[in-house]
């Protein structure tokens, strides 16, 4: 992650303890070189309990300037209600934004939805995390330049919102370790990276789009 933490407050904080160590488990995460996490705020209204990251993909050297470019960033929060929710079916629930910029190319193909959140569930199943539940949207937008910006390129951009379910292990704790990981996989596949590990062969994560070249950006 982009900085160190400080640990959690003592046993007089009255944050329950699953909540605690999953929160423990987050920041102690180290993602590819690539990606750089941090805290940021969390919402307030969703859940009792809430701890928010920010994420985003740096690319050295990708931009036509020879500057660092940003293909992909994104959002994860793990939301935490000891009485458990219906729309749940558990106490603990992680919710996701992510979103990339994609070649100009995958922007008209039909299944780009289905796909792209075929990569989301495949990262899970990738990373063997058991989970539950899960609902979102993906959504494709397109921008295209006039004027003074005519010589650019059209460009993709893709919005993955989603929510899932961890299911819980021995005491009532969910991995969330295990869950940050294949989020941070989803955004490196967004981005067009190589993946950092072959994952599991079983776990059916659909090959990627290339990244963006220089003229789309």
């Amino acid at each position: 992650m982009a900085a160190a933490h400080e640990p959690l407050a003592d046993s007089a904080d009255d944050t329950p303890i699953p909540f605690r160590q999953a929160i423990e488990a987050l920041r102690a995460t180290r993602p590819r070189p690539e990606i750089e996490i941090e805290p940021t705020p969390a919402p307030r209204r969703l859940a009792p309990y809430a701890y928010a990251l920010q994420a985003s993909v740096t690319e050295p050297g990708a931009d036509p300037e020879d500057e660092d470019a940003e293909p992909a960033d994104g959002r994860l929060v793990l939301l935490h209600d000891p009485a458990g929710q219906d729309a749940w079916r558990g106490t603990f629930r992680v919710v996701t934004l992510v979103r990339a910029e994609l070649e100009p190319e995958m922007g008209s193909d039909p299944l780009l939805p289905e796909v792209c959140w075929s990569w989301l569930t495949g990262a899970l199943e990738a990373r063997g995390v058991p989970y539950g539940e899960p609902s979102g949207t993906v959504t494709r937008a397109g921008s295209y330049f006039f004027g003074g910006l005519g010589d650019r390129q059209p460009t993709t951009q893709i919005e993955i919102r989603a929510s899932w379910t961890p299911l819980e292990g021995p005491g009532g704790v969910p991995d969330a370790a295990a869950h940050l990981a294949a989020w941070c996989d989803l955004l490196g596949q967004v981005a067009g990276l190589p993946p950092a590990a072959a994952p599991d062969a079983a776990g059916g994560v659909v090959p990627l789009p290339q990244r963006r070249g220089p003229q789309a950006r």
